[in-house]
């Protein structure tokens, strides 16, 4: 394919280029998901159950 001058294609390098920022989102999301799921938040019961110990504590 012959380009007429001022005509410009991204060729074999912007595909690469494209693709290897695709490669590195999916490791990123791939890695973030494992991090969040780590985190263990506490349940509402549990936050209410703490509070209520607390003023317990507080009582006495």
């Amino acid at each position: 394919m012959v380009l007429a001058a001022g005509e410009v294609s991204p060729g074999l390098l912007g595909f690469v280029v494209v693709a290897l920022l695709g490669l590195a989102l999916y490791i990123l999301i791939k890695s973030m998901n494992k991090q969040m799921s780590k985190i263990q938040v506490p349940r509402e019961s549990e936050i209410e159950a703490e509070a209520a110990r607390e003023d317990e504590k507080a009582k006495k």
